[in-house]
């Protein structure tokens, strides 16, 4: 069974760091475009930052662009998100997805698997 699995979140202080980690289970998603995701309580999922499968073309959601980076490993099979400046609005559970091409989608319903998600709470 195919899976992705999340990891790196946590509680951190505003103007702090987090980076969370992407990794498949089950096969390799090297050639895959990958994507994170986010919801908050109460709001809908939320595009962040997509790359494609060459890690050639990268895309974030205007409010993250400057302080999130999103990037694949050297064997391209794991992604990460580093977020930095953290702010209490980027409060949510984030969602690694995969999509079945190269390419790197901006909408959700494009993405054929999800992970679990991992949860980020930024507060004093």
């Amino acid at each position: 069974q195919v899976q992705l699995v999340e990891s790196g979140g946590g509680l951190v202080q505003p103007g702090g760091s987090l980076r969370l980690s992407c990794a498949p289970s089950g096969r390799t998603f090297n050639s895959y475009g990958m994507g994170w995701f986010r919801q908050a309580p109460g709001k809908e999922r939320e595009f962040v930052a997509a790359i494609s499968g060459s890690g050639l073309s990268i895309y974030y959601e205007d409010s993250v662009k400057g302080r999130f980076t999103i990037s694949r490993g050297n064997a391209k099979n794991t992604v990460y998100l580093q977020m930095n400046s953290l702010q209490p609005e980027d409060t949510a559970v984030y969602y690694c997805a995969a999509h079945t091409s190269a390419l790197a989608p901006r909408r959700g319903e494009q993405y054929e698997y999800w992970g679990q998600g991992t949860q980020v709470t930024v507060s004093s």
